[in-house]
């Protein structure tokens, strides 16, 4: 079996995790590589597409083309659904691996696994959550191969909006009690919240003592 993971986007938090899972998988003894760029991406398995930024079109290339997504599809597609959610106010998110289709967030679904948070976490450690759910999912998937069934997602479809910089805005007539939520997905150095006070723009940060 041929592993490729790629992640296009080399700002992305998820590259250190890539890196030390693709290490673990070639010291079992999987041919398993990471690859940074669309063209680095050959004739394999399967392929796992991971916090990518532009549509790959190479799909021909392997049996199984793989993504996450953080949320139980049909619902919650769209961008940035863990964040969403955690603004909802749910304690319990779930993250599918299904298979990449030229009609987004639509393939058959392999597996779910679910992020469990206590309220607390900040951005940190809710990626390591993620990363965690990621990878035991294709870990799954690696031990079933070939043996590998999908399901056809069922249901309505719903979908969450792009985030753009206006969503980390902290409000300074509200409680931190109803905001301490967006404090905790905000990233203190890519997206930091911030508030403004007479037409001046300040940043908050946020770090467990």
């Amino acid at each position: 079996m041929k592993l490729q993971i790629l992640c296009d986007n080399n700002n992305s938090w998820i590259i250190p995790y890539i890196i030390s899972y693709v290490d673990i998988k070639r010291n079992q003894g999987l041919e398993c590589m990471f690859c940074q760029t669309h063209e680095e991406v050959s004739e394999g398995d399967v392929l796992v597409l991971l916090s990518c930024e532009k549509l790959f079109k190479g799909l021909h290339l392997n049996k199984y083309n793989l993504v996450v997504h953080e949320s139980l599809l049909p619902e919650g597609k769209g961008w940035s659904p863990l964040t969403w959610q955690i603004l909802e106010g749910k304690s319990e998110i779930p993250v599918t691996l299904f298979e990449a289709e030229e009609r987004v967030d639509s393939g058959l679904i392999y597996g779910v696994e679910y992020i469990r948070l206590e309220g607390h976490e900040l951005i940190n450690e809710i990626r390591a959550l993620q990363s965690e759910s990621t990878f035991k999912l294709l870990d799954k998937f690696i031990a079933d191969y070939p043996h590998i069934s999908g399901v056809k997602q069922l249901g309505n479809s719903t979908f969450y909006p792009r985030r753009t910089a206006k969503d980390s805005e902290f409000s300074i007539h509200l409680p931190l009690s109803e905001q301490f939520n967006l404090l905790r997905v905000c990233d203190n150095e890519r997206y930091p919240a911030f508030f403004i006070v007479k037409g001046i723009k300040y940043y908050l940060k946020i770090e467990k003592a």
